[in-house]
């Protein structure tokens, strides 16, 4: 139900154009300097922020594997978290469990103090596989401790992240993966990632190494400083970044089941490979954020939930080996404005995104925006500002190609709302047959070539 356009970006009206491009502009250009990314380009290093280094201790191996570097796993920081103001994490062992889209041979990771007010020290941190689901405890022979530029202890400036050197494990695909941190002084406020639809486990003092897990009688639902898992791996050609709301972050799918639309593209993606099948050797990750828009960002310096036209370049841009963008954002900048949304203007968010993905060489597949109807959020002046989205977007004048969400999940009775079944309860976000149904209706095909020639 993915479609191909033949065209590229589609001609804005004049009356929005120029100033929301100024906007645009503005607010890109403050999110750049507020936040020193990591340019992963073809696995590239360079632009990472520079650790203050401290102490000799190095990491157990260096890769000797051959492959090309992809992300296997990400997250985008959201805000600031609750609670965690004065002392951050200081004295605890924060063990993240995330879940991969492809192996590898080996592993780094990036690590992000965004929204800190304070350096983050990082004593001690860790990689290994989870020995279950749902568990802390590791294979013991995959644990490996992580170091940056060679030491243990790596200090990451407020507003800045880090990326770890590449240490030598063997990485599953479709496998859970514990990610540890200790710091030992207060720094916060912590970075996260709330509804992580995840588990993750706290331990007191430093068990960054324990692989037994029993140090870890702390839960959590969200991720911490933890915001991107890259391999080197012989699996997998390039990225495919998802860039989303609450519907890519899965909000209502089942706990530790990974059963984001996102998580059910990668297993589609990878069983069309191995079963032979002219689709591109991809990797996915998923760059969601619940309540994102494209055009509002929170409150806050650096803005919570930034807005997906500010990001963009974090988020996105800065992946490793980005081959292909899925944008799938827009329903909240209708439900979240107190005013009727113009739809004019969040076309031209689109393709502000669609613009920054072209400049790249990075081919762009935009989603319809689904059907609300029942939300409490529900008019039908706000339906028929989606239906005008939608109309723009499946003339092809926004995407390069069109993955129609819309189409797959609305009841036949009633376009307006979600199809019972594909329905969480909510009226809003999918069940997690409904997330499933997204990912069989995007067409691989889609993925194949690059951005227009001709932009």
């Amino acid at each position: 139900m993915t479609r191909q356009n033949a065209g590229g970006v589609g001609v804005s009206p004049i009356k929005h154009g120029v100033l929301l491009s100024a906007i645009i502009a503005l607010i890109v250009s403050v999110s750049v300097a507020i936040y020193v990314g990591v340019a992963a380009d073809h696995g590239s290093a360079a632009g990472q922020s520079t650790p203050t280094r401290q102490g000799a201790q190095r990491g157990p191996a260096a890769p000797a594997s051959t492959g090309i570097w992809v992300g296997a796993w990400s997250a985008s920081p959201v805000g600031a978290e609750f609670g965690t103001e004065v002392r951050g994490m200081a004295g605890s062992s924060v063990r993240n469990v995330v879940h991969t889209s492809v192996g590898g041979t080996s592993a780094r990771i990036t690590l992000s103090n965004l929204y800190g007010q304070s350096a983050l020290t990082i004593t001690h941190a860790s990689i290994a596989v989870s020995s279950s689901a749902g568990t802390p405890a590791a294979v013991a022979d995959t644990m490996r401790r992580l170091t940056f530029g060679g030491n243990a202890t790596v200090v990451v400036p407020p507003g800045q992240q880090v990326l770890s050197d590449a240490v030598r494990v063997v990485i599953p695909a479709d496998a859970d993966i514990l990610v540890t941190t200790y710091s030992p002084t207060p720094s916060g406020p912590v970075t996260f990632h709330p509804h992580a639809r995840q588990i993750s486990f706290i331990a007191q003092g430093d068990a960054t190494e324990d692989a037994t897990g029993t140090a870890y009688t702390g839960r959590t639902g969200v991720w911490r400083y933890l915001t991107a898992l890259d391999v080197l791996s012989h699996e997998s050609n390039g990225t495919v970044v998802v860039f989303g709301d609450s519907l890519t972050d899965g909000i209502t799918s089942t706990e530790n089941a990974n059963r984001r639309w996102t998580d059910a593209l990668s297993r589609r993606l990878r069983t069309a490979v191995a079963a032979g099948e002219d689709v591109p050797r991809y990797s996915v990750v998923n760059q969601g954020i619940s309540g994102n828009q494209i055009l509002a960002s929170g409150s806050g310096r650096p803005a919570d939930n930034q807005a997906g036209v500010g990001r963009f370049q974090r988020d996105v841009l800065s992946r490793t080996n980005v081959k292909v963008v899925v944008i799938a954002l827009g329903v909240n900048d209708i439900l979240r404005n107190p005013n009727l949304a113009d739809p004019d203007r969040i076309l031209d968010g689109m393709r502000a995104l669609v613009r920054q993905a072209h400049a790249r060489g990075l081919k762009v597949v935009g989603a319809t925006l689904m059907p609300f109807q029942g939300h409490r959020g529900y008019t039908d002046d706000r339906e028929n500002v989606r239906q005008q989205i939608n109309a723009e977007i499946r003339a092809g004048r926004v995407f390069d190609a069109v993955a129609d969400f819309d189409e797959a999940l609305r009841d036949p009775y009633n376009p307006r709302k979600f199809r019972p079944d594909y329905d969480s309860g909510d009226h809003l976000h999918p069940s997690d047959k409904g997330y499933e149904r997204m990912a069989e209706a995007f067409d691989l095909e889609a993925l194949k070539g690059a951005a227009p020639a001709k932009l």
